[in-house]
């Protein structure tokens, strides 16, 4: 029979580490363990890691952001067109100056050289209300660039929450198997002691050394996960390739704030609908300017002149008013063009609304599975892991129970902390996408 001391030890050494499985789930406003200092992408190569908090990581987003910086660039472009938009006239005014040399033969004299001129200014006038259309559709424009901007800025920084997370929940894992390394090491090298005293088998030994085995590609699996995390990370917060991100914070347990009913309400507000909504009222403003384009613009001028002898010069006054006749072109192709662009805008914000409620309620409906399935590997997994290690002293102490229950019971309360781990990555990222679809701000607070 196995010694009972040596299986007594086991057990404990069991029973402390699960123990300690205990003090790393984690609660709301417990902070998690992060990276191991001495963790492969610090202790084999050269990059360096840099701590970040969320708070930092939103901000470096707003700041180094390639797609946020490239729509913040057509803002130029859109206040200039607003700028022109909001002058008096659609078109500058047009001077001319016209000088003559005229020279007048005399029966019996000589010729008589006479210099006129004249001067003028014209200016072209709409008439049927396009400056205001032209306005209204700028103005709408600028809007709809700004609800671009923000939405470009959210979908940034619900990736980069999302990266965060996963490099959170990875470095969590990083410890995990870190500490089952450790155990199935320490319980092989007991084992070996044994067998070398040849008091266990060859397959005793052979089989904590198997396990042993496979925790350490289990950590190196993690660690290979994290390194991919934190390069994903780095390249969304446009850091330098020789430093690598360290996630500082921990994924707090679920609390509910939000109805399914808060979030559908607050839909409308989402970047997105609201750029789509500006971009409409936009294209049926310019729908109005194209239509009024029928209408013949009047051009009204002013000239001046002097014309006649040196003697007898006399001074013009002139007031010229020119409309051109709408009988061939009626301006059909730009309100044809207008009509399409309207449709298809209203097109694709009816359609946006429809996804969006819906995938809002598809989110809600995952999280809310999320969020049960987290409680209940809390509620439930914990009192049982307590349970199986003081069960599995107990008989471990009457000699009831041998190497494999012991790792039996320790594998099922690492693969339960694996699972919650994962079940609380999983509910983050998708909290932060029902952020994203119900138009709240992304920046990591709400619950």
């Amino acid at each position: 029979m196995r010694s009972k001391t040596l299986a007594h030890a086991i057990a404990m050494a069991v029973a402390v580490w699960a123990t300690g499985a205990i003090l790393f789930i984690p609660f709301a406003g417990q902070a998690q363990p992060t990276a191991n200092p001495s963790s492969p992408a610090q202790a084999t190569g050269p990059t360096p890691l840099q701590a970040l908090s969320l708070p930092e990581a939103l901000a470096l987003v707003d700041a180094t952001n390639p797609a946020l910086k490239a729509k913040q660039a057509q803002l130029a472009a859109a206040d200039g067109a607003q700028s022109d938009a909001n002058a008096l006239f659609s078109s500058n005014p047009q001077l001319s100056v016209d000088q003559t040399r005229r020279s007048v033969p005399i029966a019996g004299q000589s010729q008589d050289n006479r210099r006129e001129w004249s001067a003028g200014i014209s200016q072209t006038l709409e008439v049927a209300g396009q400056r205001g259309y032209r306005r209204e559709a700028a103005s709408a424009a600028l809007s709809a660039l700004r609800a671009e901007i923000e939405d470009t800025r959210q979908i940034a920084r619900a990736a980069a929450l999302e990266r965060f997370d996963r490099v959170l929940a990875l470095q969590q894992r990083v410890v995990l198997e870190r500490e089952a390394v450790k155990l199935f090491d320490d319980t092989a090298a007991a084992v070996q002691r044994r067998r070398a005293a040849g008091e266990d088998t060859r397959l005793d030994a052979n089989i904590a050394t198997v396990e042993a085995e496979r925790a350490r590609n289990q950590l190196a699996l993690a660690e290979e996960q994290l390194l991919d995390a934190r390069t994903d990370l780095a390249v969304t917060l446009q850091l330098p390739p020789t430093r690598l991100p360290e996630a500082v914070g921990d994924l707090a347990t679920p609390q509910r704030g939000l109805t399914l009913g808060d979030l559908m309400a607050s839909v409308d507000a989402q970047p997105r609908l609201r750029a789509l909504r500006d971009r409409e009222s936009s294209a049926a403003s310019k729908l109005k300017l194209e239509q009024a384009g029928v209408y013949p613009d009047v051009t009204v001028g002013l000239n001046i002149g002097r014309e006649g002898p040196g003697d007898a010069r006399e001074r013009l006054t002139t007031l010229t008013v020119s409309v051109p006749l709408p009988l061939f072109k009626r301006n059909a192709s730009g309100i044809g063009q207008a009509r399409s662009d309207l449709s298809q805008v209203q097109i694709e914000r009816e359609a946006a609304l429809r996804d969006t409620r819906a995938k809002v309620s598809s989110l809600w409906l995952k999280l809310t599975s999320l969020e049960s399935r987290v409680k209940r590997l809390q509620g439930s997994m914990l009192p049982a892991l307590v349970d199986n290690q003081q069960l599995s002293i107990k008989s471990q102490r009457a000699g009831q129970i041998g190497l494999l229950e012991l790792i039996v019971v320790s594998r099922q309360a690492l693969d339960a902390r694996r699972d919650l781990n994962d079940a609380l990555a999983d509910y983050h990222a998708t909290r932060h996408a029902l952020e994203a679809a119900a138009g709240y701000p992304i920046d990591g607070t709400l619950q």
